[in-house]
């Protein structure tokens, strides 16, 4: 009986024929798990699964990973003890193999000791391009972690009241995601006041004052696919600079939805979201990208930039997240996740975005 998996190899071996791929080794952790249902992060030990064109499916690991056998697919465990390239250098065929960008170089570098008639080719575009479409399962899923985001989102702007920091802001947030069934959390985004200028801020000691903007970006995998969002609120006032900065954003992050749709280049939706900023006298307070891919990895293709190439097909789901930073003043960001749909986009978060003053 054929799988979701099945499906995700085929689109694979179509994408590797356009590649001129006839084998590859996939080794990240996200698409192994994207292939196989199997997910290990295998820290400084070797996880590989092998690709041909004749289908073949083969998964290396070592014993401590408890792999499974698995209908189609060949199984090859090896121990600390052996070498770990053992089995990979007699399955690769002699020619070209395609190698994900992951991939550690001390394994590579053994590989073509072992089998100099091998000539290794950046072989990630075949599993990233399949992988940048979701499939029906995905699309739930990611559906389903942001109705969870929402919900934080919601606990963690109740919480900012007098003497909130940063830093605890944060912590709770980690609560509620693992209380809602999150996976390995990475450190949130809490930033108050100037702190929010900057758009990378580790969360410190601050304390929460009136008329701070509050910037929570909120992210983390559920189990395995992640969730990503941003909401900027203002505790107790927001002054006219800051009214008009929070507008200016929102009506970027609008116009870029609003455009969202297949066929068109992704470059277009950060033009959309960029021209709003400019027109409004802050485009250069606007440095970064408009967004990103998300999936089994916060940051995966498509990119959302402003000299990104990809068009836009429908089971595509990126970030839309324009922003404005004003140093030692504050910071505003919107970010919702977007997917593309036959038509236009679904916006997978609901939650508000019209300008709030909490506390």
């Amino acid at each position: 009986m054929s799988t979701v998996y099945d499906a995700r190899i085929e689109r694979v071996l179509g994408y590797m024929a356009q590649e001129g791929l006839s084998q590859i080794l996939v080794t990240s952790t996200a698409s192994v798990y994207y292939l196989t249902g199997v997910w290990v992060d295998p820290m400084e030990r070797m996880l590989a699964f092998y690709l041909d064109d004749s289908g073949r499916r083969v998964l290396f690991g070592n014993e401590l990973f408890g792999l499974q056998p698995a209908p189609g697919r060949e199984l090859f465990v090896h121990t600390d003890s052996d070498d770990p390239l053992r089995d990979v250098v007699r399955i690769v065929r002699p020619g070209k193999i395609g190698i994900d960008k992951a991939w550690p170089s001390r394994f590579l570098i053994s590989l073509l000791g072992q089998r100099p008639d091998c000539t290794p080719a950046l072989g990630s575009a075949p599993v990233d391009n399949a992988r940048m479409r979701k499939d029906a399962e995905e699309i739930e899923a990611l559906r389903r972690a942001s109705r969870i985001n929402d919900s934080v989102a919601a606990a963690a702007i109740e919480a900012v009241r007098e003497g909130a920091v940063e830093s605890q802001l944060a912590a709770l947030v980690e609560e509620k995601f693992r209380e809602a069934g999150a996976g390995r959390g990475h450190g949130q985004l809490v930033c108050f006041g100037a702190n929010g200028a900057d758009p990378h801020h580790e969360p410190n000691q601050s304390v929460v004052r009136e008329g701070d903007s509050v910037v929570l970006d909120i992210f983390i995998p559920i189990p395995y696919y992640w969730c990503d969002m941003t909401r900027t609120v203002f505790f107790r006032s927001a002054s006219d600079e800051a009214r008009r900065v929070y507008e200016t954003v929102r009506a970027a992050n609008l116009a870029a939805e609003a455009v969202i749709r297949p066929g068109v280049p992704m470059r277009e939706f950060d033009r959309a979201a960029r021209e709003v900023i400019e027109k409004a006298g802050y485009g250069p307070q606007f440095n970064h990208r408009l967004g990103h891919g998300i999936g089994l990895e916060c940051h995966e293709p498509p990119d959302n930039s402003s000299v990104s190439e990809v068009i836009a097909e429908p089971g595509m789901v990126f970030s839309v997240e324009p922003g404005i930073y004003l140093p030692g003043k504050l910071g505003v960001r919107i970010e919702d996740l977007v997917l593309v749909t036959e038509t236009g986009c679904e916006v997978l978060n609901r939650y508000p975005k019209e300008l709030q003053i909490v506390g």
